[in-house]
C-alpha cells in the first residue's frame, strides 16, 4: 500500500483550485537506525538543553531563539514574532509564475514530493494544470511552508501526476565559477578523447536502481541478525589497504593498458 500523505491542501492557479495530497517521493524508513543507550542500565539516553555557563537543565518555557550580533550578545525573538513573518497560508500552493522547464539548474533541486489530486471532483482541474505545463514546456513556481520553513517550490508535470520539488535557498548554492573557473579551457588531444570514449563504451550499462545499493547497510543487518541469534560478535573485516594511484606519466600508455584490460575481462 502507498504511504499516507503527510500534507493535504489545495493547488491554485488564478481562480482554478483543486484539493491535493502530497507525499515525499523518497524514504529512509528502511535505513538502519540506532538509539544511544546507557551500557550499564540498558536504558535509552535522552538529550536536553543545558545552560552553557551553569550546566543546569533549561525548562522548555525558558527556551528562546536568539540571533547573535556580537560576542555573548544576542537579539531574542519570541515564537509569535517568528510566526508573524511566515506565509499567511500553509495549505495552499498558489502558482504565481511559470518558467521554462530547462531553466532551473539541477543544483537548485532539493527534495522531491509526489503531488496527487485528493478528490475525484477536482481531478479535472489538476489534470488541466498538469497537461498545460507539459504542453508549454514550463514548470510552476510557488511558495509553501514545509518542514517548519517557508520554501520556494517547483511543480513539474510527471506522467499522470506532478512532482513538487523544494528548492534550495539562494545563499545555499555556491558559485561554480569559484571552483571550475580555475580549470584550463584547453581541449584534450582528440586521440585521447577517442580512447576514453572507447572505455566509456565498454563500461556503459543500462541504468538499474541496484547500482545505488548500500553494502554497509546490508552488512549491518547481517550483524544485527547474528547478534539476535546469540552468536558471537563477527570478526572485524580486514579493510584492504587503499593505495594512492600512481602518478600517470604517459596518459596514452595508461589508456592503452586500460582498454586492453577491459577487453580481457570480456573473454
Amino acid at each position: 500500500m502507498a504511504p499516507r500523505p503527510f500534507w493535504k491542501g489545495y493547488l491554485k492557479l488564478s481562480l482554478v483550485t483543486c484539493p491535493v495530497a502530497m507525499t515525499p517521493a523518497t524514504t529512509e524508513s528502511e535505513k538502519v537506525r540506532f538509539h544511544t543507550l546507557n551500557r550499564k542500565s540498558g536504558n535509552r539516553v535522552v538529550s536536553q538543553y543545558v545552560d552553557a555557563v551553569s550546566g543546569k537543565p533549561v525548562a522548555e518555557d525558558d527556551e528562546v531563539k536568539g540571533y547573535q550580533r556580537g560576542e555573548d550578545e544576542y537579539v531574542l525573538l519570541e515564537d509569535d514574532e517568528l510566526d508573524a513573518v511566515a506565509l499567511e497560508s500553509t495549505r495552499t500552493i498558489d502558482i504565481d509564475m511559470f518558467v521554462d522547464a530547462d531553466s532551473i539548474g539541477w543544483i537548485w533541486y532539493d527534495k522531491p514530493h509526489y503531488l496527487t489530486p485528493d478528490d475525484p471532483v477536482g481531478e479535472e482541474a489538476f489534470s488541466v494544470i498538469r497537461d498545460a505545463m507539459q504542453s508549454t514546456g514550463t514548470v510552476g513556481i510557488s511558495r509553501l511552508v514545509m518542514y517548519r520553513r517557508e520554501r520556494a517550490v517547483m511543480l513539474e508535470p510527471r506522467g499522470k501526476g506532478i512532482v513538487l520539488w523544494t528548492l534550495r535557498y539562494g545563499d545555499e548554492v555556491r558559485d561554480p565559477e569559484d571552483y571550475f573557473g580555475r580549470i584550463s579551457e584547453a581541449k584534450p588531444d582528440p586521440k585521447l578523447m577517442d580512447m576514453v570514449s572507447t572505455l566509456i563504451d565498454e563500461r556503459t550499462r543500462q541504468w538499474d536502481p541496484a547500482m545505488t545499493r548500500d553494502p554497509v547497510q546490508a552488512r549491518l543487518l547481517e550483524i544485527i541478525a547474528s547478534k539476535k541469534k546469540g552468536k558471537k560478535r563477527p570478526a572485524k573485516a580486514k579493510a584492504e589497504a587503499e593505495q594512492a594511484p600512481s602518478n600517470v606519466i604517459n596518459i596514452m600508455d595508461a589508456l592503452r593498458k586500460s582498454i586492453s584490460s577491459e577487453a580481457g575481462k570480456k573473454k
